[in-house]
Protein backbone atom coordinates (compact mmCIF):
# COMPACT_ATOMS: atom_id res chain seq x y z
CA UNK A 1 0.00 0.00 0.00
CA UNK A 2 1.12 3.30 -1.03
CA UNK A 3 2.87 5.54 -4.07
CA UNK A 4 5.72 4.69 -6.28
CA UNK A 5 6.69 8.47 -7.45
CA UNK A 6 8.67 8.63 -10.58
CA UNK A 7 10.60 11.95 -11.36
CA UNK A 8 11.32 13.10 -14.51
CA UNK A 9 13.36 16.74 -15.44
CA UNK A 10 15.09 18.97 -13.24
CA UNK A 11 14.05 21.49 -10.63
CA UNK A 12 13.84 24.75 -11.26
CA UNK A 13 15.53 27.22 -8.61
CA UNK A 14 13.41 30.01 -7.29
CA UNK A 15 15.36 32.19 -9.32
CA UNK A 16 15.12 30.33 -12.79
CA UNK A 17 11.28 30.22 -11.91
CA UNK A 18 9.60 31.42 -9.15
CA UNK A 19 6.07 29.93 -10.12
CA UNK A 20 5.23 25.81 -10.85
CA UNK A 21 2.53 25.48 -12.91
CA UNK A 22 0.93 21.95 -12.67
CA UNK A 23 -1.56 20.10 -14.86
CA UNK A 24 -3.98 18.11 -15.46
CA UNK A 25 -5.55 18.35 -12.15
CA UNK A 26 -7.42 15.38 -11.33
CA UNK A 27 -7.49 14.50 -7.84
CA UNK A 28 -6.82 15.41 -4.24
CA UNK A 29 -3.45 12.78 -4.70
CA UNK A 30 -1.92 15.97 -6.68
CA UNK A 31 -0.64 17.20 -3.70
CA UNK A 32 2.47 14.74 -4.56
CA UNK A 33 3.33 17.41 -6.86
CA UNK A 34 4.12 19.91 -3.75
CA UNK A 35 5.61 17.52 -1.95
CA UNK A 36 8.28 16.43 -4.88
CA UNK A 37 9.19 20.31 -5.84
CA UNK A 38 10.24 20.88 -2.33
CA UNK A 39 6.96 22.45 -0.47
CA UNK A 40 6.68 25.45 -2.35
CA UNK A 41 3.82 27.57 -1.40
CA UNK A 42 0.52 26.76 -2.40
CA UNK A 43 -2.49 28.53 -4.00
CA UNK A 44 -5.92 27.14 -1.83
CA UNK A 45 -8.82 28.25 -0.33
CA UNK A 46 -8.90 29.74 2.96
CA UNK A 47 -11.16 27.09 4.48
CA UNK A 48 -8.60 24.00 3.80
CA UNK A 49 -6.15 25.66 6.04
CA UNK A 50 -8.76 25.47 8.88
CA UNK A 51 -8.79 21.81 8.13
CA UNK A 52 -7.39 19.10 11.16
CA UNK A 53 -4.30 18.05 10.45
CA UNK A 54 -4.26 19.12 6.81
CA UNK A 55 -4.74 22.52 7.58
CA UNK A 56 -1.55 22.56 9.83
CA UNK A 57 0.56 20.87 6.90
CA UNK A 58 -1.15 23.31 4.52
CA UNK A 59 -0.20 26.98 6.57
CA UNK A 60 3.36 25.13 7.10
CA UNK A 61 3.92 26.16 3.79
CA UNK A 62 3.00 29.88 3.96
CA UNK A 63 0.18 29.61 1.67
CA UNK A 64 -1.43 32.08 -0.39
CA UNK A 65 -4.84 31.94 0.99
CA UNK A 66 -8.54 32.52 -1.02
CA UNK A 67 -11.57 33.25 0.65
CA UNK A 68 -14.76 33.08 -0.95
CA UNK A 69 -16.35 35.36 0.64
CA UNK A 70 -14.15 38.27 0.45
CA UNK A 71 -15.43 40.19 -3.06
CA UNK A 72 -11.98 41.56 -3.14
CA UNK A 73 -10.46 38.47 -2.82
CA UNK A 74 -9.35 37.47 -6.20
CA UNK A 75 -7.50 40.74 -6.35
CA UNK A 76 -5.66 40.50 -3.32
CA UNK A 77 -4.44 36.90 -4.38
CA UNK A 78 -3.32 38.59 -7.59
CA UNK A 79 -1.47 41.08 -5.86
CA UNK A 80 0.00 38.40 -3.17
CA UNK A 81 1.14 36.25 -6.44
CA UNK A 82 2.56 38.73 -7.84
CA UNK A 83 4.37 39.92 -4.98
CA UNK A 84 6.02 36.93 -3.81
CA UNK A 85 6.54 35.94 -7.15
CA UNK A 86 9.12 39.42 -7.89
CA UNK A 87 10.73 39.19 -4.40
CA UNK A 88 14.20 37.76 -5.75
CA UNK A 89 14.01 34.76 -3.49
CA UNK A 90 12.64 36.41 -0.08
CA UNK A 91 9.66 34.51 -0.64
CA UNK A 92 9.14 30.25 -1.58
CA UNK A 93 8.38 29.56 -5.06
CA UNK A 94 4.61 28.88 -5.49
CA UNK A 95 2.61 26.26 -7.23
CA UNK A 96 -0.41 26.55 -8.78
CA UNK A 97 -2.75 24.28 -10.54
CA UNK A 98 -4.13 26.68 -13.34
CA UNK A 99 -7.14 24.80 -14.46
CA UNK A 100 -8.71 25.69 -11.04
CA UNK A 101 -10.49 21.98 -10.99
CA UNK A 102 -9.90 18.99 -11.09
CA UNK A 103 -10.86 17.08 -14.71
CA UNK A 104 -10.46 13.73 -15.62
CA UNK A 105 -7.21 14.03 -17.72
CA UNK A 106 -8.57 13.37 -20.93
CA UNK A 107 -7.66 16.73 -21.96
CA UNK A 108 -6.46 20.42 -20.48
CA UNK A 109 -9.21 23.22 -19.78
CA UNK A 110 -8.49 26.61 -20.24
CA UNK A 111 -6.05 27.44 -17.79
CA UNK A 112 -6.76 30.63 -15.11
CA UNK A 113 -4.24 33.69 -15.80
CA UNK A 114 -3.45 34.00 -12.10
CA UNK A 115 0.17 32.52 -12.10
CA UNK A 116 1.08 33.99 -15.76
CA UNK A 117 0.12 37.82 -14.39
CA UNK A 118 3.21 38.32 -12.89
CA UNK A 119 4.91 38.07 -15.97
CA UNK A 120 7.83 35.64 -14.66
CA UNK A 121 9.06 32.32 -15.28
CA UNK A 122 7.17 29.71 -15.02
CA UNK A 123 7.87 25.99 -14.94
CA UNK A 124 5.37 23.61 -15.90
CA UNK A 125 4.75 20.15 -13.87
CA UNK A 126 3.31 16.78 -15.71
CA UNK A 127 1.50 14.58 -13.38
CA UNK A 128 0.62 11.21 -14.93
CA UNK A 129 -1.01 7.91 -13.14
CA UNK A 130 0.25 5.00 -15.30
CA UNK A 131 -1.96 2.48 -13.82
CA UNK A 132 -4.21 -0.27 -14.97
CA UNK A 133 -6.74 0.87 -12.43
CA UNK A 134 -7.65 4.21 -11.93
CA UNK A 135 -8.62 4.84 -8.52
CA UNK A 136 -7.86 8.29 -8.31
CA UNK A 137 -9.70 10.43 -10.28
CA UNK A 138 -12.16 12.58 -8.29
CA UNK A 139 -14.83 14.20 -10.64
CA UNK A 140 -18.16 15.23 -9.91
CA UNK A 141 -19.24 12.17 -11.31
CA UNK A 142 -17.97 8.72 -10.16
CA UNK A 143 -16.41 7.70 -6.51
CA UNK A 144 -16.43 9.76 -3.84
CA UNK A 145 -13.61 10.89 -2.00
CA UNK A 146 -13.79 8.42 0.89
CA UNK A 147 -14.64 5.45 -1.81
CA UNK A 148 -11.46 7.20 -3.44
CA UNK A 149 -9.56 6.92 -0.46
CA UNK A 150 -10.58 2.97 0.41
CA UNK A 151 -9.64 1.73 -3.40
CA UNK A 152 -6.55 3.38 -3.70
CA UNK A 153 -5.25 2.13 -0.30
CA UNK A 154 -6.24 -1.45 -1.12
CA UNK A 155 -4.24 -1.06 -3.83
CA UNK A 156 -0.53 -2.76 -3.28
CA UNK A 157 1.04 0.38 -4.87
CA UNK A 158 -0.14 3.45 -7.24
CA UNK A 159 2.14 4.91 -9.91
CA UNK A 160 2.69 8.31 -9.85
CA UNK A 161 4.88 10.02 -12.81
CA UNK A 162 6.08 14.10 -12.00
CA UNK A 163 7.68 15.37 -14.85
CA UNK A 164 9.48 18.96 -14.79
CA UNK A 165 9.33 20.35 -17.87
CA UNK A 166 11.53 23.23 -19.31
CA UNK A 167 11.17 26.96 -17.90
CA UNK A 168 9.28 28.93 -19.97
CA UNK A 169 9.95 32.78 -20.02
CA UNK A 170 7.40 34.97 -21.23
CA UNK A 171 7.81 37.09 -24.52
CA UNK A 172 7.53 40.71 -24.61
CA UNK A 173 4.00 40.63 -25.37
CA UNK A 174 2.68 37.69 -23.19
CA UNK A 175 3.89 40.07 -20.20
CA UNK A 176 1.44 42.27 -21.03
CA UNK A 177 -0.96 39.39 -22.17
CA UNK A 178 -1.04 36.83 -19.53
CA UNK A 179 -3.91 34.92 -21.30
CA UNK A 180 -1.49 34.28 -24.21
CA UNK A 181 1.39 33.19 -22.35
CA UNK A 182 -1.23 31.07 -20.08
CA UNK A 183 -2.39 29.34 -23.27
CA UNK A 184 0.96 28.93 -24.83
CA UNK A 185 2.32 26.82 -22.19
CA UNK A 186 -1.07 24.74 -21.67
CA UNK A 187 -0.30 23.81 -25.54
CA UNK A 188 3.10 22.65 -24.69
CA UNK A 189 2.06 21.00 -21.34
CA UNK A 190 -0.67 19.04 -23.32
CA UNK A 191 1.50 18.28 -26.23
CA UNK A 192 4.02 16.45 -23.91
CA UNK A 193 1.22 14.91 -22.34
CA UNK A 194 -0.43 13.76 -26.15
CA UNK A 195 -3.97 14.82 -24.93
CA UNK A 196 -5.98 17.60 -26.57
CA UNK A 197 -7.11 21.26 -25.22
CA UNK A 198 -10.33 22.62 -24.81
CA UNK A 199 -11.87 26.15 -24.88
CA UNK A 200 -13.92 25.17 -21.90
CA UNK A 201 -13.46 27.14 -18.19
CA UNK A 202 -14.04 26.18 -14.83
CA UNK A 203 -17.09 28.28 -15.40
CA UNK A 204 -18.33 26.37 -18.22
CA UNK A 205 -17.66 22.96 -16.57
CA UNK A 206 -19.55 24.56 -13.15
CA UNK A 207 -22.76 24.74 -15.15
CA UNK A 208 -22.31 21.24 -16.28
CA UNK A 209 -21.80 20.32 -12.36
CA UNK A 210 -25.20 22.27 -11.31
CA UNK A 211 -27.78 20.43 -14.08
CA UNK A 212 -26.07 17.09 -13.45
CA UNK A 213 -26.75 17.29 -9.63
CA UNK A 214 -29.94 18.78 -10.53
CA UNK A 215 -30.24 15.72 -13.09
CA UNK A 216 -31.97 18.73 -15.37
CA UNK A 217 -30.70 19.16 -19.16
CA UNK A 218 -28.24 21.79 -19.82
CA UNK A 219 -28.41 24.14 -22.43
CA UNK A 220 -24.71 24.52 -24.31
CA UNK A 221 -26.18 27.26 -25.84
CA UNK A 222 -24.53 29.78 -23.41
CA UNK A 223 -21.48 28.32 -23.08
CA UNK A 224 -20.55 28.44 -26.52
CA UNK A 225 -21.82 32.53 -26.95
CA UNK A 226 -19.11 33.25 -24.38
CA UNK A 227 -16.45 30.98 -26.22
CA UNK A 228 -16.93 32.71 -29.06
CA UNK A 229 -17.46 36.43 -27.29
CA UNK A 230 -13.69 35.57 -26.08
CA UNK A 231 -12.76 35.40 -29.88
CA UNK A 232 -14.60 38.84 -30.46
CA UNK A 233 -12.66 40.29 -28.20
CA UNK A 234 -15.91 41.36 -27.08
CA UNK A 235 -15.95 44.96 -24.78
CA UNK A 236 -18.68 44.83 -22.00
CA UNK A 237 -18.39 48.83 -21.30
CA UNK A 238 -19.56 48.82 -24.78
CA UNK A 239 -22.40 46.03 -24.86
CA UNK A 240 -24.53 47.76 -21.82
CA UNK A 241 -23.71 51.24 -23.95
CA UNK A 242 -26.01 49.58 -26.74
CA UNK A 243 -28.04 46.80 -24.90
CA UNK A 244 -30.92 49.25 -24.71
CA UNK A 245 -30.30 50.10 -28.38
CA UNK A 246 -30.53 46.34 -29.36
CA UNK A 247 -33.59 45.89 -27.10
CA UNK A 248 -35.52 48.84 -28.94
CA UNK A 249 -34.14 47.07 -32.39
CA UNK A 250 -35.86 43.54 -30.95
CA UNK A 251 -38.90 44.83 -29.41
CA UNK A 252 -39.49 46.58 -32.65
CA UNK A 253 -38.82 43.69 -34.95
CA UNK A 254 -41.84 42.09 -33.06
CA UNK A 255 -40.76 38.91 -34.13
CA UNK A 256 -39.40 39.55 -37.08
CA UNK A 257 -36.24 37.43 -38.17
CA UNK A 258 -32.99 39.27 -39.59
CA UNK A 259 -30.34 37.19 -41.92
CA UNK A 260 -26.34 37.47 -41.08
CA UNK A 261 -26.06 40.73 -43.12
CA UNK A 262 -28.67 42.74 -40.95
CA UNK A 263 -27.28 40.79 -38.27
CA UNK A 264 -23.90 42.30 -38.52
CA UNK A 265 -25.09 45.79 -39.77
CA UNK A 266 -26.88 45.94 -36.17
CA UNK A 267 -23.94 44.84 -34.47
CA UNK A 268 -21.67 47.51 -36.54
CA UNK A 269 -19.15 44.30 -37.35
CA UNK A 270 -18.02 42.88 -40.67
CA UNK A 271 -19.68 39.52 -41.50
CA UNK A 272 -16.82 37.06 -40.62
CA UNK A 273 -15.77 33.32 -39.84
CA UNK A 274 -16.25 34.26 -35.90
CA UNK A 275 -19.78 36.19 -36.00
CA UNK A 276 -21.21 33.43 -38.04
CA UNK A 277 -20.65 31.53 -35.56
CA UNK A 278 -22.79 33.43 -33.08
CA UNK A 279 -25.22 33.65 -35.80
CA UNK A 280 -25.13 29.69 -35.74
CA UNK A 281 -26.04 29.51 -32.39
CA UNK A 282 -29.49 31.46 -33.01
CA UNK A 283 -30.36 29.71 -36.23
CA UNK A 284 -31.72 27.01 -34.69
CA UNK A 285 -33.65 25.61 -37.92
CA UNK A 286 -30.86 26.18 -40.04
CA UNK A 287 -32.77 28.01 -42.41
CA UNK A 288 -30.34 31.36 -42.81
CA UNK A 289 -32.78 33.92 -40.24
CA UNK A 290 -32.73 34.56 -36.36
CA UNK A 291 -34.65 35.98 -34.25
CA UNK A 292 -32.90 39.07 -33.12
CA UNK A 293 -34.73 39.00 -29.71
CA UNK A 294 -33.21 35.81 -28.39
CA UNK A 295 -29.62 37.52 -28.96
CA UNK A 296 -30.33 40.79 -27.14
CA UNK A 297 -31.97 38.06 -24.50
CA UNK A 298 -27.73 36.69 -24.36
CA UNK A 299 -27.11 39.86 -23.82
CA UNK A 300 -28.81 40.66 -21.21
CA UNK A 301 -28.09 37.37 -19.33
CA UNK A 302 -24.10 38.38 -19.62
CA UNK A 303 -24.49 42.53 -19.15
CA UNK A 304 -27.24 42.62 -16.47
CA UNK A 305 -26.78 39.66 -14.22
CA UNK A 306 -28.40 41.62 -11.34
CA UNK A 307 -31.34 38.06 -10.65
CA UNK A 308 -33.45 36.30 -12.51
CA UNK A 309 -36.50 38.34 -12.08
CA UNK A 310 -35.13 41.04 -14.00
CA UNK A 311 -33.96 38.98 -17.09
CA UNK A 312 -37.39 37.21 -17.17
CA UNK A 313 -38.75 41.13 -17.39
CA UNK A 314 -36.51 42.03 -20.24
CA UNK A 315 -37.63 38.56 -22.08
CA UNK A 316 -41.04 38.67 -21.43
CA UNK A 317 -41.07 42.03 -22.60
CA UNK A 318 -39.52 41.24 -25.88
CA UNK A 319 -41.70 38.47 -26.95
CA UNK A 320 -45.16 40.04 -25.85
CA UNK A 321 -45.40 41.53 -29.08
CA UNK A 322 -48.64 42.78 -28.71
CA UNK A 323 -47.59 44.36 -25.46
CA UNK A 324 -51.30 43.30 -23.65
CA UNK A 325 -49.39 41.80 -20.98
CA UNK A 326 -49.25 38.11 -22.28
CA UNK A 327 -47.67 35.65 -24.68
CA UNK A 328 -48.43 32.15 -26.29
CA UNK A 329 -47.45 29.15 -25.66
CA UNK A 330 -44.76 28.86 -28.57
CA UNK A 331 -43.18 32.37 -27.02
CA UNK A 332 -43.76 30.58 -23.46
CA UNK A 333 -41.22 28.01 -25.00
CA UNK A 334 -38.63 30.59 -26.17
CA UNK A 335 -38.56 32.50 -23.55
CA UNK A 336 -37.35 29.73 -21.15
CA UNK A 337 -34.84 28.30 -23.66
CA UNK A 338 -33.43 31.92 -24.01
CA UNK A 339 -33.53 32.76 -20.29
CA UNK A 340 -33.70 29.66 -17.92
CA UNK A 341 -31.92 27.37 -20.33
CA UNK A 342 -33.79 24.46 -20.48
CA UNK A 343 -34.91 23.56 -23.37
CA UNK A 344 -35.68 20.00 -23.01
CA UNK A 345 -38.31 20.67 -20.16
CA UNK A 346 -41.96 19.61 -21.39
CA UNK A 347 -43.05 22.50 -21.88
CA UNK A 348 -47.05 21.64 -23.18
CA UNK A 349 -47.67 20.62 -20.18
CA UNK A 350 -46.39 23.02 -18.12
CA UNK A 351 -48.11 25.67 -19.69
CA UNK A 352 -51.22 23.89 -19.50
CA UNK A 353 -50.96 23.82 -16.05
CA UNK A 354 -49.99 27.60 -15.19
CA UNK A 355 -51.93 29.26 -18.27
CA UNK A 356 -55.49 30.39 -17.97
CA UNK A 357 -56.62 30.04 -21.29
CA UNK A 358 -54.28 30.39 -24.56
CA UNK A 359 -51.52 32.42 -23.02
CA UNK A 360 -49.93 33.54 -19.99
CA UNK A 361 -49.36 36.32 -18.20
CA UNK A 362 -46.35 37.59 -16.60
CA UNK A 363 -47.79 36.94 -12.77
CA UNK A 364 -48.15 33.51 -13.95
CA UNK A 365 -44.94 33.08 -15.51
CA UNK A 366 -42.97 34.77 -12.35
CA UNK A 367 -44.69 32.63 -10.40
CA UNK A 368 -43.63 29.64 -12.04
CA UNK A 369 -40.24 30.44 -11.62
CA UNK A 370 -40.34 30.97 -8.06
CA UNK A 371 -42.07 27.27 -7.78
CA UNK A 372 -39.38 26.30 -9.58
CA UNK A 373 -36.33 27.59 -8.05
CA UNK A 374 -34.52 24.50 -9.75
CA UNK A 375 -34.00 25.78 -12.69
CA UNK A 376 -33.30 29.50 -11.97
CA UNK A 377 -30.66 28.11 -9.42
CA UNK A 378 -28.58 26.58 -12.68
CA UNK A 379 -29.37 30.24 -14.26
CA UNK A 380 -28.27 32.27 -11.59
CA UNK A 381 -25.01 30.41 -10.61
CA UNK A 382 -23.72 30.31 -14.32
CA UNK A 383 -24.65 34.36 -14.10
CA UNK A 384 -22.69 35.06 -11.33
CA UNK A 385 -19.61 32.43 -12.13
CA UNK A 386 -19.28 34.38 -15.46
CA UNK A 387 -19.55 37.56 -13.98
CA UNK A 388 -17.20 37.19 -11.42
CA UNK A 389 -14.85 35.56 -13.90
CA UNK A 390 -14.95 38.67 -16.39
CA UNK A 391 -15.46 41.74 -13.96
CA UNK A 392 -12.50 39.66 -12.13
CA UNK A 393 -9.67 39.77 -14.26
CA UNK A 394 -6.89 41.98 -14.03
CA UNK A 395 -6.56 45.24 -15.94
CA UNK A 396 -3.97 44.29 -17.97
CA UNK A 397 -6.32 41.11 -19.70
CA UNK A 398 -9.65 43.20 -19.49
CA UNK A 399 -7.58 46.62 -21.53
CA UNK A 400 -6.20 43.66 -24.08
CA UNK A 401 -9.78 42.40 -24.57
CA UNK A 402 -11.14 45.44 -25.00
CA UNK A 403 -11.74 46.31 -28.58
CA UNK A 404 -13.69 49.31 -30.30
CA UNK A 405 -16.40 50.45 -27.80
CA UNK A 406 -18.38 49.68 -30.26
CA UNK A 407 -17.12 45.80 -30.69
CA UNK A 408 -20.29 42.91 -29.74
CA UNK A 409 -21.06 40.07 -28.74
CA UNK A 410 -22.26 37.86 -25.85
CA UNK A 411 -17.32 33.93 -20.59
CA UNK A 412 -15.19 30.98 -8.33
CA UNK A 413 -13.07 29.64 -8.52
CA UNK A 414 -9.24 30.53 -7.15
CA UNK A 415 -5.91 29.48 -9.20
CA UNK A 416 -5.20 25.96 -7.02
CA UNK A 417 -8.27 26.23 -5.12
CA UNK A 418 -8.91 22.25 -5.94
CA UNK A 419 -12.10 21.96 -3.71
CA UNK A 420 -14.39 21.10 -6.91
CA UNK A 421 -14.50 18.75 -9.28
CA UNK A 422 -15.63 18.68 -13.15
CA UNK A 423 -15.67 15.61 -15.28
Amino acid sequence: MGFVVTVKGKIASPAEAPIFVVAPHSTFFDGIACIVAGLPSLVSRNENAQTPLVGRLLRAVQPVLVSRVDPDSRKNTINEIRKRATSGGEWPQILVFPEGTCTNRSCLITFKPGAFIPGVPVQPILLRYPNKLDTVTWTWQGYTFIQLCVLTFCQLFTKVEVEFMPVQAPSDEEKNDPVLFASRVRNLMAEALAIPVTDHTYEDCRLMISAGQLTLPMEAGLVEFTKISRKLKLDWDGIRKHLDEYASIASSSKGGRIGIEEFAEYLKLPVSDVLRQLFALFDRNNDGSIDFREYVIGLAVLCNPANTEEIIQVAFKLFDVDEDGYITEQEFCTILQASLGVPDLDVSGLFREIAHGDSVSYEEFKSFALKHPEYAKIFTTYLDLQTCHVFSLPDEVQTAHSGASNKVSPEKHEEGASDKKVD
